[in-house]
């Protein structure tokens, strides 16, 4: 096994990953510079600023992956009695896009922002994305600005929402933002984030810790790591649920909108992820749900990994509801454990515009937009589509560098750990220890959560593919 991360260098090598992610692009139909006609609508786009609440003077800031500059949200925290109050400010990219103009046709054909290792294909351009809409600070911005109260038991007590002016004191990222005294800030969204994490598992909701494979280029080659949630990544998603939640309610309570579902797993899958537990030996006590099994997981160990890969089968399903009058029949996301929306990323995600000028209009007890109201229905589908191929995308750049990550090493053997395994006991899926490659391995009875050596048989770039087998 090789001692060191296996990684890609060398001007030859860089050439052909940026050529694998070209043929991807190509394949996946990536939407390339924006037409002319969207430019320059982007370019005059002025949100209005008159009718807007002041809230310049609250010391918002934004919390991001380092580097971010298509900034969708700020926040500012406070504690309130035994409770808190959150402020969530997001990008009013409504205020910038004029409805059937150039602009909300090509977002509506993007749908989403795309995310390639070596650059974005962003569902606006970038002078609104990365400049006028976005939540710079020291910028004046047009804002959606939610205030949300929850008491001690992390639960919602008050909702307002309404159009703002604000103005981001500081942009904070993951890896240099610090709860250990070193920003009271951040050290006040862990209180609240542990308490809206408790709260959510009280629910029954559940968020898998699996870490991501990512493709990264650093210090002249390319290789793949996998990226765990940062404490603080885990509590900023909190409060964009939190945000999601307090929507869902308003669109219920108001008989239209557009809302995020995921159904409940089927008890049959339950009881097959029942059946994996025990073979690897992790306790389910009688009486827990599936929720509280892995929220007691460490995914650093072998058993436990396996065991959470299993899990993620459970989380199927997910998808967009529009209605318009009568509540639909599965208003709820399973994971969330609660009715739930698509709010606070309008920059990088075209639904959260549609719904959050819905929230804005029933709060104000207003009729919603018609472009608004009207587009519900086609969004599911337009949604679906574009996160489709999001992950579609995501997946083959990882493949691209797996397999050439290892090409030349066809024949070796590596450190793995049994991930998954056929139905049938024919084969399986494993994860190497080094480096972090997934791939399908052929061999009878692959002991599922056990690490195992397995030999590299086939790694072929131009298919994205990788094959192991067990080895003696």
């Amino acid at each position: 096994m090789p001692r060191r991360p296996l990684r890609l260098r060398t001007a030859e090598a860089d050439a052909e990953v940026r050529a694998g992610l070209d043929r991807i692009r190509a394949e996946y139909s990536v939407p390339g510079p924006f037409p002319p006609a969207v430019l320059a609508e982007a370019a005059e786009s002025a949100a209005p600023s008159n009718g807007r609440a002041d809230l310049r003077d609250v010391p918002f800031f934004t919390l991001d992956p380092p580097g971010s500059l298509d900034l969708d949200q700020a926040m500012h925290l406070q504690r309130r009695g035994s409770g808190h109050r959150v402020r969530y400010a997001i990008a009013d990219v409504a205020g910038f896009v004029r409805p059937g103009g150039a602009l909300d046709a090509e977002a509506r054909a993007r749908g989403v922002t795309l995310y390639l290792p070596d650059a974005t294909a962003p569902l606006h351009p970038r002078r609104l994305s990365e400049g006028t809409a976005s939540l710079l600070p020291g910028r004046e911005r047009p804002a959606v600005a939610w205030t949300i109260d929850i008491d001690d038991a992390g639960r919602i007590t008050d909702v307002d929402v309404r159009r703002a002016l604000v103005r981001s004191h500081d942009r904070l990222d993951y890896a240099t933002a610090r709860h250990d005294g070193g920003d009271p800030r951040i050290a006040l969204l862990g209180e609240i984030g542990e308490r809206l994490i408790a709260a959510e598992a009280a629910r029954g909701g559940v968020s898998l810790p699996l870490p991501e494979q990512e493709v990264v280029h650093a210090n002249g080659g390319w290789a793949l790591k996998l990226r765990g949630d940062l404490a603080t990544e885990a509590w900023n998603a909190q409060i964009s649920l939190l945000t999601g939640r307090a929507a869902a309610r308003l669109m219920l309570d108001g008989g239209v909108g557009l809302l995020r579902t995921m159904p409940p797993a089927p008890t049959e899958a339950v009881g097959r992820l029942r059946l994996a537990a025990r073979a690897l030996g992790v306790a389910w006590p009688g009486g827990a749900s599936y929720g509280d099994i892995v929220r007691a997981l460490d995914p650093a160990l072998p058993r436990h990994a396996a065991f959470l890969h299993d899990a993620a089968g459970l989380m199927r399903g997910a998808g967009y509801t529009a209605f318009d009058g009568a509540p639909p029949g599965q208003a709820v996301h399973a994971a969330v454990a609660a009715p739930y929306a698509h709010v606070t990323a309008p920059i990088r995600r075209l639904a959260d515009r549609y719904a959050s000028e819905v929230c804005l209009a029933l709060a104000a007890g207003r009729p919603v937009p018609g472009w608004a109201r009207e587009a519900l229905p086609e969004l599911p589908e337009v949604m679906q589509r574009a996160l489709r191929r999001g992950a579609d995308i995501d997946h083959a750049c990882v493949d691209l560098v797996e397999a050439l990550l290892l090409r030349d090493h066809v024949g070796d053997v590596f450190d793995a750990v049994v991930v998954d395994v056929n139905g049938d006991r024919t084969g399986g899926r494993v994860q190497l220890v080094a480096p972090p490659v997934f791939g399908r391995c052929e061999g009878a009875d692959l002991p599922l959560g056990e690490q195992v050596r397995v030999r590299l048989e086939e790694a072929d770039p131009a298919r994205r593919h990788v094959r192991f087998s067990r080895a003696a």
